[in-house]
């Protein structure tokens, strides 16, 4: 029993490194064609998720910089302009990032040749180079964003955990429903408005507010007793809405990171929303599946390991919420 306590601790704790929580901090790689010959590259380089200054763009073959880079120090990110010229059309070609193997963060790429179709990729650790298509798949830019959609729920860990909190906290597959699916529609409204530019709120204070709703559900876990009812029990759609709200925020701001292709701004929309929700519901799922092999291999362990993932959550949600007030 103690054993597990421990693991379920140090599990929990080890989202806290680095303590900032929502790490979806891609890398962004933009080729835009000015002219027939000269090309703009905007590289912007996260500064955390394990790339370097030796990671720097690999051009098109053809395809050469001219003099050196203007570089200006962005929110967590440098972010290099280069001025290139190619001496060939650049369709069929590679472009790519050197010294990006041991990155643990994904890259998009944008090629926006003149008169063509914006293309939309992504550079990972295992593929650090992508050939630019002479015709771009219809639904490239659907797949990129429904990915960095389930990534960012399942990496991004405040909304992890939060989403995590929740199961914990209610009991009963309707109810647990009904909460998610009031979650959905509340970050679904402010980040499709968000990213509109219909709504807004500071980055900064949103994301303290998203550690403090995940305090507010550890709270709530602990105090829990049979035969009464907390707030978030009597009306969770509720309590799950109101901070789907504010969540939708922190999710925009991220997405406001990344970019849109803007003339696919609808679909990158929503494939980016689909995949936030398909990773929350794998999410839900996988947790159900461990209270359900708790419950039938180890009953008695059942209560004493929520509880002990309550205070984790709680821990790591409070270190998250210091940081973001303090620093």
């Amino acid at each position: 029993m103690i054993r597990l306590v421990w693991l379920t601790l140090a599990t929990l704790l080890l989202l806290a490194q680095p303590a900032r929580a929502d790490e979806l901090r891609p890398g962004y790689l933009e080729f835009t064609q000015k002219t027939a010959a000269d090309w703009s590259l905007v590289w912007k380089a996260p500064m955390r998720g394990g790339v370097t200054p030796a990671t720097q763009p690999i051009l098109p073959k053809g395809c050469t910089a001219k003099g050196e880079p203007q570089r200006v120090l962005g929110e967590m990110a440098m972010i290099s302009t280069f001025a290139v010229t190619c001496a060939e059309a650049v369709a069929g070609r590679t472009i790519g990032l050197s010294n990006f193997s041991a990155a643990q963060t994904d890259v998009l790429v944008r090629v926006a040749p003149l008169g063509r179709p914006v293309q939309a990729l992504r550079l990972t650790a295992s593929a650090p180079s992508v050939e630019i298509a002479a015709r771009p798949d219809a639904w490239q830019v659907a797949r990129t964003y429904f990915v960095i959609g389930v990534e960012h729920i399942v990496f991004g860990y405040d909304h992890l955990l939060f989403v995590v909190s929740l199961v914990l906290l209610l009991t009963g597959f309707r109810t647990i429903a009904i909460a998610v699916t009031a979650f959905t529609v509340a970050h679904s409204i402010t980040l499709i408005g968000t990213t509109l530019g219909f709504l807004g709120l500071p980055q900064r204070p949103v994301e303290a507010i998203i550690a403090l709703s995940i305090i507010f559900l550890a709270v709530e876990i602990v105090k829990k007793k049979d035969g009464e009812l907390r707030l978030s029990e009597r009306v969770p759609w509720v309590v799950a809405f109101l901070f789907g709200l504010l969540h939708g925020f922190g999710f925009a701001g991220a997405l406001k990171e990344i970019g849109l292709p803007e003339s696919d701004v609808p679909t990158a929309l929503l494939t980016f929303n689909l995949g936030v929700e398909t990773g929350q519901l794998l999410i839900v799922a996988a947790t159900l599946a461990l209270l359900w092999g708790l419950r039938n291999m180890r009953p008695g362990w059942t209560q004493p390991a929520i509880r002990a993932s309550s205070y984790a959550i709680g821990t790591v949600a409070s270190m998250w919420l210091l940081e973001r007030v303090l620093l």
